[in-house]
């Protein structure tokens, strides 16, 4: 499942791939692959980055 705005949420606040990696204690490459849809990220990663971000899980999912 495609996130775009995991890609729009890191890029605004100028934060690299490698620093959400790190808020998730996973790889940069496992990262990029949640970004390009080519994986799909985890609940609790999706928890995770909603809490850094201070948005819904709805939001990230492209919900309204």
């Amino acid at each position: 499942m495609l996130l775009p705005r995991l890609r729009d949420l890191r890029e605004d606040r100028d934060l690299s791939q490698k620093q959400i990696a790190a808020v998730l204690g996973i790889d940069q490459r496992v990262y990029s692959t949640y970004e390009t849809g080519k994986r799909d990220i985890p609940l609790n990663h999706l928890i995770t980055l909603a809490d850094y971000y201070h948005v819904t899980v709805d939001y990230l999912l492209g919900r309204k």
